[in-house]
């Protein structure tokens, strides 16, 4: 006899779930462009035409996320020293620019370096990280873009570490995207919710990113200069259904705005709006019940074996939010027991904070009867 086919596991739920209520309205700024995700859910969209626009110092965010994956800190540890060069110490001085006072020959941390650019946005220190990862900015800046094509990030292009150059364009869009990787790094996501630091000769640095700190915001990066005007990635925690999620944006090229009528005001204000409005509209709902058939193995011989959610299925979302439902099998025996686990329901967009609940058989998988077998001889 032939060997038997190998069992195969066939979704027959909705591949979607739609949640119940009219499309959720976001307060998109009125000029330049946005976008707004929630990691591991799905978009709430974009506003303004997403063209390659100057983002400031929001290149940082890459420059970080480089040296993070090349350079893994774990949760609370400083990592390496990093020799400070004479270029940082004399860039250092440089004025109409944003930098931090360092001294040829002195040592600081990977840790405090990513502190440095994330907050007090030191471009001395930027250029420093890209020479101390690959030898000079020039390659670094090649390893900037190939990063940003693996990611997606189809309309961006560095130019050089710290984003001061207006050849150093990107859109909301591809920000939000990157933003989504730098996030899933325990290092970055430390750093980035900080409100301030001290950096090795005792001064103190106020993170520019105001809403850091208050409403469960926990980063990012702002990037101002007068030619790219106001820039802000950004993401915000919010609690739906007994879990933690994590809201992520971006708002690009924002005017002169909010409390005090500035370009970095103005990016806030915008962003402030959109977290404000993400948070209110995030909800629970149950997409499918414990129980609930969800499929069936197919021993390829006829036979079917329903398979069964292992709990209730609960989706995070908002009005109008279309989530996917996918199946990722594992290799299914022959024989089993009731309950055995033979794959996985994801819930999302298959990122970080997607829901994933085990599928098991509802009854015994048994091997296929002598009658099958001999259909299957030469």
């Amino acid at each position: 006899m032939r060997p038997l086919p190998q069992p195969t596991l066939d979704l027959t739920a909705k591949d979607s779930y739609t949640f119940d209520g009219a499309r959720t309205d976001i307060p998109w700024p009125a000029q330049g462009q946005a976008a707004l995700d929630v990691q591991g859910i799905g978009t709430f969209g974009s506003s303004g035409t997403q063209k390659p626009v100057p983002i400031a110092s929001v290149a940082k965010v890459m420059t970080a996320y480089i040296i993070l994956r090349d350079h893994p800190l774990k949760s609370g540890a400083d990592g390496p020293k990093i020799k400070i060069d004479q270029a940082a110490q004399d860039q250092s001085k440089a004025g109409q620019e944003s930098t931090v006072d360092v001294t040829a020959g002195d040592s600081i941390s990977q840790r405090e370096a990513l502190e440095s650019i994330l907050i007090a946005s030191a471009n001395n220190v930027a250029r420093l990280l890209a020479r101390w990862d690959v030898g000079s900015e020039k390659e670094f800046v090649a390893k900037m873009n190939s990063t940003a094509k693996g990611l997606g990030m189809a309309d961006t292009t560095y130019t050089d570490p710290s984003g001061l150059t207006n050849s150093t364009v990107s859109t909301a869009v591809d920000q939000v995207k990157l933003a989504k990787a730098a996030m899933e790094e325990p290092a970055f996501r430390e750093v980035a919710a900080m409100m301030s630091y001290d950096d090795y000769k005792g001064v103190n640095h106020s993170n520019w990113n105001h809403l850091v700190g208050h409403n469960n915001v926990v980063g990012i990066k702002t990037g101002t200069t007068t030619s790219a005007l106001g820039n802000l990635v950004f993401a915000a925690k919010q609690e739906v259904g007994g879990e933690t999620r994590t809201i992520v944006g971006a708002v690009v090229r924002q005017p002169a705005g909010g409390s005090d009528n500035t370009i970095l005001s103005g990016a806030l204000d915008a962003a402030d709006k959109l977290i404000r409005s993400a948070q209110g509209a995030l909800k629970s709902a149950t997409v499918l019940k414990k129980g609930d058939v969800v499929g069936y193995v197919d021993d390829g011989l006829g036979g079917r074996t329903p398979v069964v959610a292992t709990k209730d299925v609960a989706a995070a979302g908002w009005s109008g939010l279309k989530v996917k439902l996918s199946f990722a099998s594992d290799v299914v025996p022959h024989t089993a027991k009731a309950g055995t686990k033979v794959g996985t329901l994801t819930v999302g967009d298959g990122g970080a904070g997607a829901v994933k609940v085990p599928v098991a058989l509802r009854k015994d998988l048994a091997e296929p009867g002598l009658t099958d077998k001999l259909t299957r001889l030469g």
